[in-house]
């Protein structure tokens, strides 16, 4: 196989950034991520992406639920404040405020759209793992055009 090919041709998957959120008891979490796509319409599921040697992946496991926070075109710095670990105090990741709704993961103010998830499957292979949920609540802040990584100059895949 033709490594530079592959490289190019998997860098050709679209991607939007998302900021994924998960709660075990009373503590919050978030990170950005990339890998979210819908993958049943009845019942409502989606798959997203995460990293298994993290504290999200660890929260998501022992919570079972998720939310995800569609950002906005133009919204590259708040996708960016939650490429690493972020302090939470009170409602605010840093100056990132949130609320929390039906499965308490939170939801962040400035994103256009967001849902939650329960769990339903996992798939647990490589560096990432799969993880199914059932959209179990959703939200509209205002319309507008998601974010994507390709305006951020990034490249994922390969």
């Amino acid at each position: 196989m033709d490594a530079q090919a592959k490289k190019t041709a998997l860098r050709g998957i679209t991607y939007g950034l998302y900021v994924i959120g998960t709660k075990v008891g009373d503590d919050v979490n978030a990170f950005t991520g990339n890998w979210v796509t819908q993958t049943s319409f009845e019942p409502p599921l989606v798959a997203i992406g995460v990293k298994k040697d993290t504290t999200s992946y660890e929260g998501i496991r022992e919570s079972g639920v998720f939310s995800v926070n569609v950002l906005e075109s133009g919204q590259k710095d708040l996708a960016f404040s939650f490429f690493k670990p972020v302090s939470r105090v009170g409602n605010k990741f840093g100056d990132v405020e949130f609320y929390t709704s039906t499965t308490g993961s939170p939801i962040l103010k400035d994103a256009l759209y967001w849902f939650e998830c329960k769990v339903t499957d996992t798939v647990d292979r490589g560096d990432h793992a799969l993880v199914v949920g059932e959209v179990v609540d959703a939200g509209v802040h205002r319309e507008g055009d998601p974010l994507t990584l390709k305006e951020t100059g990034l490249f994922y895949g390969g």
